[in-house]
């Protein structure tokens, strides 16, 4: 009998080692989705570190259900005096939002297609409604997602790493996060042109058009990040006078004209038509290199995305930020039903050959009246904020 129970003691000893193993994976694993974003306090300062460089740092659900109740807990702490968000690993601030979590989600009918627009919308609310002074330190490549949780906020400092875009309607989507909102409030028709052509902004010119506030050389920013920390109880101006000071002592790219200063009439002309026939129409009739290269790129677009978009910024000019986010959680969904999306992904991000088939293949294609469809509020699924 002694010696069966010895005999059973090393198979227990392995059991418990499996045990011990399993717990381990099972905790490295809830350590994985929780180091995915850093939420710290630093003196009166609530740190928000987006860290998933492997992924450029893109925006996924877990991070968003994390980051959401922060800022509001953050937001009511009389012990908060500011907001930071930043990224690691060098590259990327944020490179978006995590686009095949969201068509494999969608091919299927997972709800995740309806919860990811709808937490990453809320949180874009949540910052640019937010009372505590927010700070986001948009060091590289900001597209997208990462756009949505910086240029909402009061301070939006860039480096001459920096890399914008709004490439949406490349993958068949449209500029969302706010993009109805922040897009045609940027001067002229430089928001058109940026939301049709998915045009890239580097560094200063980032500044120049408005989505950023400041201008900090990269490697200040550690600096900058210690100094705002060590603020006491700073108010808002207070918070603006240091990032000023940072500012006007950086030289980088000083003397350099903005990249598209030549051509600013032309933006202006050219994107101020009412339909996406009409601007095409202008740029053919133009005939100019510049209108040449934007017509070559918008033919490369989703001709759904680019009347999706052209509406979509037309009507968001006048709107709140709350009603623009309703407006594009129903477009959200409108194309998680629709074809061009998944073609879009496929062709930019999984088989990446470069060419999608959309369709509808053409603008006068995509009917006046499948643009209203995708507009038709959603009664009890709509956004609510």
């Amino acid at each position: 009998m002694a010696g069966r129970a010895l005999q059973a003691l090393p198979r227990l000893r392995a059991l418990n080692r499996l045990q011990v193993i399993l717990q381990h994976l099972k905790m490295s694993k809830q350590t994985d989705s929780t180091t995915e974003v850093l939420l710290e306090k630093k003196g009166g300062a609530g740190i928000i570190t987006l860290n998933r460089p492997k992924a450029l740092n893109a925006l996924n659900l877990s991070m968003i259900q994390q980051i959401y109740p922060q800022i509001k807990m953050w937001e009511q702490d009389p012990e908060t005096f500011l907001i930071i968000i930043k990224g690691t690993g060098g590259k990327a601030f944020c490179a978006g939002g995590d686009i095949r979590a969201i068509t494999e989600a969608g091919k299927v009918g997972d709800k995740l297609s309806q919860d990811f627009f709808r937490g990453e919308y809320r949180l874009n609310n949540a910052i640019g409604t937010c009372k505590k002074p927010y700070v986001a330190l948009i060091d590289g490549i900001t597209m997208g997602g990462g756009v949505g949780v910086s240029v909402h906020g009061h301070f939006r400092v860039a480096t001459e790493k920096t890399v914008f875009a709004m490439p949406e309607t490349a993958i068949g989507l449209f500029p969302d996060v706010g993009g109805g909102y922040f897009l045609p409030r940027l001067s002229g028709k430089i928001g058109y042109y940026l939301a049709l052509t998915g045009c890239r902004l580097k560094g200063r010119d980032v500044l120049k058009v408005g989505i950023a506030t400041h201008f900090v050389e990269s490697e200040k920013l550690p600096a900058l990040e210690k100094d705002l920390i060590a603020l006491k109880s700073p108010s808002k101006e207070k918070i603006a006078d240091l990032l000023n000071s940072y500012h006007m002592k950086c030289t980088i790219d000083q003397e350099k004209k903005f990249a598209l200063d030549e051509h600013m009439e032309k933006i202006n002309s050219l994107f101020s038509a009412n339909s996406m026939e009409e601007i095409v129409k202008k740029l053919k009739q133009d005939g100019s290199p510049f209108a040449m290269k934007q017509l070559e790129t918008i033919n490369k677009m989703s001709p759904t995305s680019l009347k999706l978009t052209l509406r979509q910024l037309r009507e968001g000019a006048s709107m709140s930020l709350q009603e623009v986010l309703q407006m594009e959680y129903r477009l959200s969904q409108a194309c998680m039903k629709g074809h061009d999306f998944y073609e879009g992904v496929r062709a930019v991000l999984i088989d990446k050959d470069q060419s999608p088939k959309w369709k509808p293949a053409a603008l006068e294609e995509v009917s006046d009246e499948f643009v209203d469809n995708c507009f038709k509020p959603l009664g009890n699924d709509d956004l609510k904020l």
